[in-house]
């Protein structure tokens, strides 16, 4: 008799096993917490992580992390999008419990998000949006860049006394530069009509490009009075182009992003002033998101961090820029 009731018993425990295997693995809100928060680990895919921005963004995220006992994977897209999806497809593989990205390419990014869609992993995105069909985004945490551009839009209406020709280093695939460069245009537009923009370029958001591309308008725009640059590499090309042509001080230069470097730059009265983020609640905020998330609890679809601005007032006075 017991020998034959030992493969029945066995089988009655292999299968409670699976069942209990099974309903650990899913990624749904509220595994996170029945899985114990030091199994739980987050992909992080960041386009630029050289950039001082996305740095101070990424340590924003693992403070926060830190806090809940995620574990970050954190890696560098160096800008290229075929390297940022097999990022992606690499999370799913590790069986993230969540993924964030930064896209380098808002549209071309929705394929790999719609992947990890199919595989159950929620998507989160942190700075810049996708704008692609494809793919669910959960939530998208990022600077209200609108009101960004506008307050950079007033810095130029300021340093260039309400007139005179002026020009943008853009960076027009980017999602977020283009809402700021939309509410440059409208501050410009209400505070000083009698600036003209007369010249848009393309940099990339790279600081060797902005140079060169600063170079030219020098060339072309003879009267230029200011230039804005949508990032601070941009605005610091500029600069350098200013520099070298003598010009320092009679064409004023507004950035974004008041990292150190271009701090030290307004300090020195050399950029004229910077809308300014604050990259490290950006981080911290998107955690928050992905943790109430993976908690079953209900998250916003879009959350915006305030911007503010700095100037050589508050640099000389030592003091963070308004919010």
């Amino acid at each position: 008799m017991s020998r034959s009731f030992r493969p029945s018993v066995l089988i009655v425990a292999l299968a409670l096993l699976a069942g209990a295997c099974s309903s650990g693995s899913s990624h749904a809100p509220g595994a996170a917490a029945s899985g114990g928060k030091g199994a739980v680990r987050i992909g992080v895919s960041i386009q630029d992580l050289e950039a001082q921005f996305y740095e101070d963004m990424v340590r924003g995220m693992r403070e926060q992390a830190a806090k809940y006992g995620y574990s970050l994977a954190v890696v560098d897209a160096n800008r290229d999008n075929a390297r940022q999806q097999s990022q992606v497809e690499d999370f799913i593989s590790q069986h993230d419990a969540a993924i964030i990205l930064t896209p380098y390419d808002s549209q071309a990014i929705g394929s790999a998000i719609a992947e990890a869609n199919r595989a159950g992993v929620p998507v989160f995105t942190a700075d810049i949006a996708s704008t692609s069909p494809l793919g669910h985004v959960i939530a998208h945490v990022a600077s209200d860049n609108v009101q960004g551009g506008y307050q950079a839009g007033l810095l130029m209406c300021a340093a260039v006394h309400g007139h005179g020709e002026i020009a943008i280093i853009d960076q027009p695939e980017v999602t977020s530069v283009q809402d700021r460069v939309r509410g440059f245009k409208q501050a410009i537009a209400q505070h000083c009509p009698a600036v003209r923009i007369v010249a848009d370029v393309d940099a990339g958001g790279q600081r060797d490009k902005a140079n060169s591309d600063m170079g030219d308008l020098l060339q072309a725009h003879p009267h230029l009075a200011g230039v804005f640059g949508i990032n601070d590499d941009s605005a610091l090309g500029a600069l350098a182009a200013v520099q070298a042509a003598g010009l320092a001080g009679k064409i004023q230069i507004v950035g974004f992003d008041a990292t150190p470097e271009a701090r030290a730059a307004i300090a020195k009265g050399w950029i004229y002033g910077d809308a300014i983020q604050h990259p490290e609640e950006i981080g911290k905020r998107v955690i928050e998101i992905v943790h109430a998330y993976l908690t079953g609890k209900h998250v916003p679809a879009r959350v915006q961090i305030p911007v503010g601005t700095f100037t050589r007032a508050d640099a000389t006075q030592g003091g963070s820029a308004a919010r």
